[in-house]
């Protein structure tokens, strides 16, 4: 099979992807292709991917357990820091148990499809992850997608329910590329008027959100025993693996049927130390949290006084929207001269006509760090603008899919 022809292709639409090699820890400034640089593009919005007590966790695992875990769970049996790290998990959620798995993607991938199958149906959000998108293609299920944050059409969409169909509506808690957050309890009031099961991927939120750090689903006030949670350790907790959270009936239920956590070698000990250590960090340290809030109101409004068009951004995602991939590339590209490392996202990634530059900020992002940022997007704004491509008055393109 031929290639060329379809890289070919990808390059004339600026939309050729290409990997970049970092040769140093994910920190606010990195070593980007042998280039000191400033980066904006992590989601480690702690800082605890380089911290010592995180590194010091996974040390000792290793030396204790060594480096792999040998098998599945239920295979060779389950060492001590994976059944830790639930029980830490668990209470730090206000759930009764939670079960983990070795990323993000293969928690998504399982969970979807162990709660619902070919007889049942998924109501999704328009902007869920690709992630929770393939889920859903595995699962069966019969598929559609309601506007984004548009509870009036997941009204109706609820209202059309087969009998004995099971619902599953699905959301993300802080949307991964647009930065804003979903309406929470409005997605619980609706799941129990219309006895449908509502499953958040609380990926952006966990440690971020909430007066504790515990997710999107504090800060919004909801018990978390009305929704089914999952998430990954690999944002702000700065590590790997994915997980889910509920009740010991549901997490029962997922061990026995749930593909990607049965027939997966379980997550090396270490990273499982590491994540509990983590969470630790997250509620004995408020300040880093703080700090992550603080430096993201200051990025905020520097690039709202420069009259850029940011998403309904709520969170530490800032999303420029610039909609044409080349004009996201060409912005990505001048940044990155200046010693500032911003990616540009673009389709398939997001919709069509809304490449962007997603910024994302740290707490460990120093006054100067940021101020260096906002010089450099001013002096490149205005050196694209001479070229033709102006920033100002861009309309957010709506993401809602008219077709339902």
């Amino acid at each position: 099979m031929m290639f060329d022809d379809e890289l070919k292709d990808l390059d004339n639409k600026h939309l050729r992807r290409r990997l970049k090699t970092v040769s140093s820890p994910i920190d606010p400034v990195i070593t980007l292709e042998n280039q000191s640089v400033i980066q904006f593009a992590s989601n480690n919005y702690l800082g605890l991917a380089n911290h010592p007590t995180i590194k010091k966790a996974a040390i000792e695992a290793i030396q204790q357990y060594g480096v792999g875990s040998g098998a599945s769970r239920l295979i060779s049996g389950t060492q001590t820091p994976h059944l830790d790290l639930e029980s830490a998990l668990a209470t730090f959620k206000g759930t009764e148990a939670a079960l983990t798995f070795g990323t993000g993607y293969s928690t998504n991938i399982g969970i979807i499809s162990a709660l619902v199958g070919p007889q049942d149906r998924i109501l999704a959000d328009r902007l869920c992850h690709a992630s929770l998108i393939d889920g859903c293609r595995v699962s069966q299920a019969s598929l559609r997608v309601f506007h984004h944050n548009d509870t009036k059409h997941l009204t109706q969409l609820l209202s059309k329910k087969s009998e004995h169909q099971k619902t599953l509506i699905l959301t993300e808690g802080v949307f991964s590329m647009d930065g804003d957050i979903a309406p929470l309890p409005e997605l619980v009031r609706l799941a129990s008027e219309f006895s449908a099961t509502l499953l958040v991927d609380d990926a952006h939120g966990t440690g971020v959100m909430g007066a504790n750090g515990r997710g999107t689903i504090e800060h919004s006030g909801i018990d978390p025993h009305a929704l089914i949670q999952i998430g990954t350790f690999s944002k702000a907790l700065g590590t790997i693996g994915g997980y889910v959270v509920g009740s010991s009936s549901l997490i029962d239920y997922l061990l026995n049927t749930c593909r990607s956590f049965i027939y997966t070698t379980a997550p090396p000990p270490s990273m499982a130390a590491a994540a509990q250590a983590a969470i630790t960090m997250v509620q004995s340290a408020p300040n880093r949290r703080e700090r992550l809030w603080k430096n993201r109101d200051h990025l905020f409004k520097g690039l709202k006084a420069m009259g850029l068009q940011l998403a309904q951004t709520q969170s530490p995602i800032l999303p420029i929207i610039l909609n044409d991939p080349q004009q996201a590339l060409a912005m990505s590209t001048k940044l990155l001269e200046h010693g500032i490392y911003v990616p540009a996202i673009r389709p398939p990634t997001v919709p069509k006509n809304t490449s962007r530059l997603r910024m994302t900020i740290t707490s460990e992002h120093t006054h100067e760090h940021i101020e260096t940022a906002l010089h450099a997007i001013e002096a490149v704004k205005k050196g694209l603008e001479q070229t033709s491509i102006h920033f100002e008055s861009k309309k957010v393109v709506d993401h809602s899919d008219p077709q339902g």
